[in-house]
């Protein structure tokens, strides 16, 4: 049965990334039967340009018909004075929202031939492995009310509610629990529960759970430290999970930990499975159409869609396995290259890959 792949390139480099990670996929429909239809559509500063608004509901119509979505980035300079109703990050959230993309997951893995393109000591990263599980669709940056008003003083203030639900908590707990089962039985839970009595009442739920993973070995920190212990001692972390504006922070501090945010995908997934999945980073305008962007963060982000929405682990192995092979060849992004290395270009590092999955 063919499986519907809805592709929205977005802003910035999102076409020139999205174009090799779909270059990958059609390879390998060719060589291991991979039985995906790819649509291509509007998102972000693209979408407000040709209807007005960041998301068209014709797209969002799409999105939630697909089986899955790859999405590459969104944003830019030109959109930034737009009303925050209309401004493409508006169109990513909307997304996340409508399709109950509740859980990201962002995995911060350091390719051994990488450990000296991290700003850390290599023996400080070398063999990092992290899991990070970020709740997306609650806290801070969905909580009502929020807004812009005008005190009797005549100041203006702007305030942002922060606020989760005892079952919003529980079932992204639930999807860490689970990864750390499958991986090296360890979760440390991220709050504020010092000052936040939303993270306190996070940190009670986790605990909760607890006895329903006897085997998973539980741990809580708070979110300031946890910043300063991804520095100082990142290999003490296997699954981390916190909520959405925590998350946003650790994962892209987590990226720098593995040589650059270039090498980072992730996935939004529902509680069924069905996801979205994009590159860590942002929409890079200042590079946009030079052929400088790293494509491998989004071709493994195509990896990560075969393993979690189609069914094809053995498909995103055999990904993983070739961008491997390529950085054994010595090739690198501009991001990521050091001394020694051969800098290629976006398209160029697209081609070693599927070359690599022909070989």
């Amino acid at each position: 049965m063919t499986q519907q792949v809805l592709v929205l390139p977005g802003d910035g480099i999102g076409p020139e990334i999205t174009a090799e990670a779909v270059k990958v996929l059609e390879a390998l429909k060719q060589s291991d039967a991979l039985e995906v239809e790819l649509t291509e559509d509007l998102v972000g500063g693209a979408a407000y340009e040709a209807h007005g608004k960041p998301l068209a509901d014709a797209t969002l119509d799409k999105a939630r018909q697909a089986d899955a979505i790859l999405l590459g980035a969104v944003g830019g300079y030109q959109w930034e004075s737009l009303d925050i109703s209309v401004r493409p990050e508006k169109g990513l959230l909307t997304l996340r929202s409508e399709l109950g993309l509740f859980a990201n997951l962002r995995p911060a893995y350091l390719y051994p031939q990488l450990a000296s393109a991290s700003t850390l000591k290599p023996e400080v990263v070398a063999g990092l492995d992290i899991l990070i599980v970020r709740e997306l669709t609650g806290g801070i940056y969905f909580g009502q009310p929020r807004g812009v008003r005008t005190l009797d003083n005549g100041e203006r203030q702007g305030y942002n509610t922060y606020v989760y639900s005892e079952s919003e908590i529980r079932r992204i707990a639930k999807v860490a629990f689970e990864a750390a089962q499958k991986r090296n039985k360890k979760l440390c839970s991220v709050d504020k529960a010092n000052v936040l009595e939303v993270t306190e009442l996070w940190r009670e739920i986790v605990d909760d759970m607890a006895s329903d993973y006897p085997d998973v070995e539980v741990s809580h920190m708070y979110v300031d430290n946890a910043a300063m212990q991804l520095v100082l001692n990142p290999k003490q972390f296997d699954v981390m999970v916190t909520g959405n504006m925590f998350g946003d922070i650790l994962s892209d501090e987590a990226s720098m930990l593995t040589g650059s945010i270039g090498m980072l995908a992730s996935a939004s997934l529902d509680v069924n499975n069905k996801g979205m999945y994009e590159p860590s980073h942002g929409s890079a305008p200042d590079i946009a159409g030079q052929n400088k962007a790293n494509p491998l963060a989004t071709i493994l982000s195509a990896a990560m869609m075969l393993r979690y929405s189609l069914g094809r682990p053995e498909l995103a192995d055999k990904i993983e396995q070739a961008v491997s092979q390529v950085l054994d060849q010595g090739l690198r992004t501009g991001d990521i290259a050091g001394e020694g290395d051969q800098v290629v270009g976006t398209r160029e590092m697209g081609d070693a890959v599927v070359e690599a999955l022909r070989a």
